[in-house]
């Protein structure tokens, strides 16, 4: 098992890496539909090596000055302690196989919603980097504070959403804020969030350290390697894919039959590939039209 869950979180780490996201939202589901590890044990291992993982993502985006630190700020102030909070609340929900349940299903809501959140991204991202070189936008303190806490809470339940889910609310509250400055500022706060998150979890004795050193052993070289291909691999069919993974990952998590799960990926399948044909078409054309310069060289025709 050790040497294929390695692998597996080393194929997440690439994964995270390429799109800088999607770590939670895969390593916890892996765990648990193919390796067999409870929710909480699955949960908080992953939070711990998320701990681990996502400062390597940040400390590039730190040195490159695209972080919006007054944004992460406010993002932590209602992260932190909502993260504690969504640990502490899965005590209170009944008995261990009444938690483990609950868990499963958050798990999966959250699942979709990061599907949701990457299939906004996609199509908004031009909308992110049409900013150019606009000034960063001014921090809106009780909003940012209360989508951090959103955040964090979802965190703090399921290991997933501190990239996903928070990535997209930040483009609706600042939509010009530019995308490499929205992927660093995402980084960036998730490292206090996860690393919260899996204190709770350790403080409640959840945390597998064996199963959590595994992940790291292949997801932080896995990083390292996705994040120097980053630059040559197509983003865009990375995203596509990661869709595709969430959506049936929370699809089984929800025990629907695989008939449901293999038609809907079919579906998701191929309307991405048509997504994809339509915008290489579109790219064709705009690369084969004539540029405006030319004919400006050229001059009025004569007689």
């Amino acid at each position: 098992m050790d040497a294929l869950l390695t692998l597996a979180s080393f194929g997440v780490g690439i994964v995270v890496g390429l799109t800088g996201m999607g770590g939670g939202a895969l390593m916890t589901p892996i765990l648990v539909l193919f390796f067999g590890v409870p929710p909480m044990a699955a949960v908080s291992s992953d939070l711990a090596a998320s701990a681990v993982m996502k400062p390597f993502g940040g400390f590039v985006h730190a040195r490159r000055g695209t972080v919006h630190w007054s944004l992460v700020g406010w993002l932590c102030a209602g992260s932190i302690p909502s993260a504690f909070l969504g640990v502490f609340l899965l005590r209170l929900i009944g008995s261990d196989a009444v938690v483990q349940e609950a868990i499963r299903f958050a798990l999966a809501v959250a699942l979709l919603l990061a599907a949701a959140g990457l299939v906004v991204k996609m199509y908004g991202r031009s909308g992110a980097d049409a900013g150019g070189d606009a000034p960063p936008p001014r921090a809106r303190p009780l909003p940012t504070a209360l989508l951090g806490a959103v955040g964090g809470l979802v965190v703090g339940l399921t290991s997933v959403g501190s990239g996903s889910l928070i990535i997209i609310v930040l483009l609706v509250l600042y939509p010009t804020l530019r995308a490499n400055n929205l992927v660093g500022t995402d980084l960036v706060q998730a490292i206090p969030l996860v690393a919260a998150a899996a204190l709770g979890h350790a403080i409640l004795g959840d945390l597998r350290l064996d199963i959590a050193g595994t992940v790291l052993l292949g997801s932080v070289p896995g990083v390292l390697l996705g994040a120097r291909m980053s630059a040559r691999a197509p983003a865009a069919l990375v995203r596509a894919a990661l869709v595709i993974v969430l959506v049936a990952s929370s699809l089984k998590l929800l025990e629907l039959p695989n008939v449901v799960v293999l038609t809907t990926v079919a579906v998701l399948a191929a309307a991405g590939g048509a997504v994809a044909l339509k915008r290489r078409r579109a790219t064709t054309a705009d690369t084969l039209a004539p540029s405006p310069r030319l004919y400006e060289s050229i001059g009025p025709a004569r007689d």
